[in-house]
């Protein structure tokens, strides 16, 4: 029901602030008469107009209505442009309530403006309706004095029951809303994760719009309780509600064309376009959602792209590339560096009568065209899954496989290791092509971006252990009397390991009943698998002992610095958080730090981050040599010459592979024939798509992988 409101107390604003009114002025009698007069502007008492005592200029208010207060800044003969866009400073043909401009602001046909502060420079031109109500959180999981808890607006991420809700602030990251959602079982922490975001909440009623200098908006239809940071550009929106758009000078946000943004925020950089929907949300930083894009419920981490489809209640980390009408993602927590193809329908059937079922898949996550799997279901780091429809439950614990169905009713097959065996030039760009594509000025979220970091190490650990065991029971089923007649599982593990690096060429395969529901999972070439898993784990060390060494400013390892690096802090257990390495333990660290009231913001928490990324090389340096000893089953320390001697060679080849397998696979895409039926000549193939001398990756890849191999040839020569 329209409510009658007495135009004396039309403004419910509590009054003004000193600060406000300071360098400003009452309007004088001649230029009531003029704004009255001449220009047709209304005002029942013109008292409550307060304008600048230097420079103001009545002219420059024409055909305007106003209501409760206005206090204007600077109001000079200028023009200001933007793009193509040349429009005069003034406040023309709107309707002005309860507002506070800053200096030199264009607000033309702006039909309703209520409740709002700005900064210099503005551009309001052709709005229906900007607005503001006194008690907007601008897409904060806040409330105010007098409301209801019902009103806090929760973001259902990983799980469409809300069993993972997590509350929304201006400065989340992914990691803040990946430990939010996956500690549920500690109601106590969840308690001070909810304090934290209120900590900044004064509760009054006094809230106020806010759009930051060098902003544009125009031909938009409503912005409604929003806070606009500067240098942003909105154009052609249709509804942006409840909303905080992050905007600076070095990272300008843009919102574009029949956009529809409800409870969220905006982080720096980003852009959306082309009717892309978002509720309950938060962006990260240089993201786009673009092309009829609907994501809701959900937070998208930095440097990510959404196109064409739907993102529904999930939790994604930076660099997730989703594109294309037909895919879609529900309950998912996808550890970025992702990249849904065409038509994956993941999640898009449960298996039970509530939806409560999640995925969860490991950095690297790439599901090919046209697959679909169903809740609940989990992927190790740099998984490749294969077209198809996958029917059962999936649990896949090897990283950089291939999965492949066999269609219905059949296990599964996997490649381990796929990645290393037959596709290396992914695998060699990996690391370049994120951090290529990473354009944030500002790096809150820290990123891991190699594949071989410990959070993937720890998966290849663990697969190297399963595939000794899963040998070991394939030994025992022939029959094989060393397993057979062995005195207890670690001697017949042993056994079964032997025969792995005796039988290099052996060729069989092995039954993994966990990695599928029913059916199970085939793994093919695991000796193959079990060889280069063991090389990519001493690639992965004595590549992080040659950084440990380039930070020390030493040629090579030494007795003194390995009883240095003995005496660090060795942790074993990595987690991903939200695109940032942190070992488990510090994580437990930081919830004792959160629970005793030492931290006390989630700026606090942050900086905890960053200290974790101060020490991080401290970590990795403690964590190969642990490896090197997992893989030799001994100390460092009692290493001999022919064991470092192994150590290079085999690192050598792995980065010699690197460079040669990534030449060879992509060499195939200039000689393969089918490439080129498409061309009239080779002029016109080389014209569109080059030569491969002028790929400048692999071009600056081979003086990497010479430098390295010297290096890595240097490295043990103080220990032999």
């Amino acid at each position: 029901m329209v409510a009658l409101v007495n135009e004396a107390n039309a403004s419910t604003l509590p009054p003004l602030g000193e600060h406000f009114l300071e360098g400003k002025r009452r309007l004088t009698e001649s230029e009531i008469e003029i704004l009255k007069k001449t220009n047709r502007n209304i005002d029942s008492t013109w008292q409550n107009v307060w304008v600048d005592k230097d420079f103001f200029n009545a002219d420059l208010i024409q055909n305007c209505e106003i209501l409760g207060f206005l206090v204007i800044g600077k109001l000079r003969k200028i023009n200001l442009k933007y793009h193509d866009l040349l429009l005069a400073a003034g406040l023309y043909n709107s309707y002005l309530e309860n507002l506070i401009l800053g200096d030199d602001n264009v607000v033309r046909n702006v039909s309703y403006f209520s409740n709002y502060r700005t900064s210099s420079r503005v551009i309001l031109f052709n709005i229906q309706e900007i607005s503001c109500t006194v008690h907007s959180k601008f897409g904060n999981g806040i409330v105010k004095d007098g409301e209801p808890e019902s009103n806090r607006i929760w973001i259902g991420v990983g799980n469409e029951n809300d069993n993972r809700a997590i509350l929304a602030f201006e400065d989340m990251i992914p990691a803040d809303a990946y430990l939010w959602s996956r500690y549920r079982e500690d109601t106590e922490l969840l308690e001070c994760f909810k304090t934290l975001v209120e900590a900044c909440n004064n509760k009054k009623c006094d809230t106020m719009g806010f759009i930051g200098s060098d902003s544009v908006i125009k031909n938009t239809t409503l912005l409604k309780d929003a806070k606009i940071g500067e240098c942003a550009y909105i154009k052609g929106a249709f509804k942006l509600k409840n909303i905080t758009i992050l905007s600076s000078a070095d990272e300008p946000s843009q919102i574009g064309e029949g956009v529809e943004l409800v409870n969220g925020i905006v982080g720096f950089g980003s852009r959306i376009f082309y009717q892309a929907v978002a509720v309950r949300f938060v962006i990260g930083r240089n993201c786009q959602l673009k092309y009829g894009a609907r994501l809701l419920n959900s937070v998208l981490g930095d440097n990510s792209t959404v196109s064409c489809c739907e993102i529904l209640n999930n939790l994604i980390f930076p660099f997730h590339e989703q594109h294309h009408n037909s895919s879609f993602l529900i309950a998912a927590t996808v550890c970025g560096q992702s990249n849904v193809a065409s038509g994956a329908t993941i999640g898009s059937n449960h298996n039970s009568r509530s939806p409560d079922g999640e995925m969860f898949a490991g950095r690297g996550f790439w599901p090919g065209l046209c697959s679909d799997f169903k809740h609940n279901s989990k992927f190790a780091s740099f998984t490749l899954v294969s077209k198809g429809s996958y029917q059962n439950e999936l649990n896949i614990t090897y990283p950089f496989s291939l999965v492949a169905s066999n269609g219905p009713d059949k296990p599964i097959s996997i490649i381990p290791a796929y990645w290393f065996l037959y596709n290396m030039y992914a695998i060699a760009r990996n690391n370049a092509k994120f951090q290529s594509r990473d354009k944030r000025v500002i790096k809150r979220q820290h990123i891991e971006t190699n594949p071989l970091a410990p959070d993937s190490i720890q998966e290849v650990v663990q697969a190297v252990e399963r595939i000794i065991e899963l040998t070991a029971r394939y030994l025992l089923e022939r029959k094989d009397e060393r397993v057979l007649f062995a005195k207890n599982d670690e001697e017949r593990l042993q056994f079964a390991k032997d025969f792995l690096h005796q039988n290099p060429k052996a060729d069989f395969k092995l039954q993994d009943l966990q990695c599928q529901k029913k059916f199970g999972a085939v793994i093919l070439k695991p000796v193959k698998a079990y060889k280069e898993y063991r090389k990519i784990l001493k690639y992965f060390a004595a590549s992080t002992l040659l950084d440990y060494c380039a930070i020390r400013h030493i040629p090579s390892l030494n007795r003194r610095e390995i009883i240095r690096i003995s005496q660090l802090p060795l942790y074993t257990r990595w987690l991903n958080v939200g695109g940032q390495v942190i070992p488990e333990e510090k994580i437990k660290e930081l919830f004792v730090l959160i629970k005793n009231h030492s931290l006390n913001s989630w700026a606090e928490v942050h900086g905890f981050y960053d200290n974790c990324d101060d020490y991080y090389m401290t970590y990795k340096v403690a964590y190969a040599t642990y490896i090197l000893e997992f893989l030799y089953s001994k100390p460092i320390c009692e290493f001999l010459e022919e064991d470092f001697d192994d150590i290079i060679n085999d690192v050598t080849a792995v980065s010699d592979e690197m460079y040669d397998a990534a030449i060879g696979s992509r060499k195939k895409d200039y000689d393969d024939y089918f490439r080129k039926i498409t061309f009239r000549n080779e002029e016109e193939f080389q014209a569109v798509l080059g030569t491969i001398d002028s790929n400048q990756f692999l071009n600056d890849m081979k003086p990497r992988t010479a430098e390295f191999d010297k290096r890595l040839g240097k490295l043990f020569v103080d220990l032999c």
